[in-house]
């Protein structure tokens, strides 16, 4: 049986500068991306020709920014895809691996925030389990000082972008992926949760903002509908560019009335 030929189109890194320049990516400018491979076509050269072409977009004055979250450093007792048996989870919890910038690979946010992650010249925040990867000349101003208490409020890499006037690159992505919304968690009332996950000495917990992306889409949604959005096409996939701060204080705002969540503490299971 033969292999079908490929979905197109065909992407270069060319394409992708050319395109992603059109869209409205401006040299210079700090970008948070977020990304789907897969949705661009056929790319030559994968998740490194989508990395250059973005590097190209934004020059050498320009810094890209990428999720590169480890969100399975984290307790077995909440972990469902697959559930581990119960005996198992003090003796996960005691030879975890610890957090490493250097070498604790990205999980769930895709092969290009993982390439971003071993770019040369790339520096990593320090959270354990939501940290944050960039290139560029602003890279350590981004995720320098990232508490190991706070995965993605005010002394997180978000608030940095925000105040910096950063933009944010859904290529391909939904806004169930927008990690900007998730700043605005921190700044209404919110349960509170505590956190398991590997330490440098040990299994670990720390008290943290319960943070959900349920129903981003919608508000997503809504967003787009009443705030400017920069909507258009690179290679196959749907992109969307936007200032961080718009996101944020849209949520702010959308939260509290459409998602409300009492702030109480949540009590994970043990």
């Amino acid at each position: 049986m033969s292999t079908p030929p490929p979905t197109g189109p065909l992407v270069t890194r060319d394409t992708l500068r050319t395109q992603l320049s059109e869209l409205g990516v401006r040299p210079g400018e700090t970008l948070l991306a977020h990304s789907s491979l897969s949705s661009l076509g056929w790319v030559n050269g994968g998740a490194v020709a989508v990395v250059q072409g973005l590097l190209d977009a934004l020059g050498p004055e320009g810094t890209l920014v990428v999720p590169t979250q480890t969100g399975n450093l984290s307790d077995p007792a909440l972990w469902g895809n697959p559930p581990l048996p119960p005996e198992w989870w003090a003796a996960i919890r005691a030879t975890m691996p610890a957090y490493d910038p250097r070498i604790t690979p990205a999980r769930g946010v895709g092969v290009v925030p993982e390439t971003v992650r071993t770019w040369p010249g790339a520096l990593r925040s320090a959270h354990p389990q939501t940290s944050f990867a960039a290139v560029g000349p602003r890279a350590a101003e981004v995720v320098e000082g990232h508490a190991p208490d706070c995965r993605l409020g005010e002394r997180s890499p978000l608030a940095k972008l925000e105040a910096m006037g950063a933009r944010v690159l859904l290529l391909g992505a939904g806004y169930a992926s927008c990690t900007s919304f998730h700043l605005a968690e921190y700044r209404i009332p919110s349960p509170r949760v505590t956190v398991g996950r590997p330490g440098p000495g040990g299994w670990e917990t720390v008290t943290e903002v319960s943070i959900s992306s349920d129903r981003f889409d919608e508000l997503g949604y809504d967003f787009e509908r009443d705030r400017p959005v920069v909507r258009g096409k690179v290679g196959a996939a749907e992109a969307r560019l936007f200032p961080v701060a718009d996101a944020v204080a849209y949520a702010e705002q959308w939260l509290p009335v459409h998602r409300p969540r009492e702030e109480e503490f949540l009590h994970p299971p043990v």
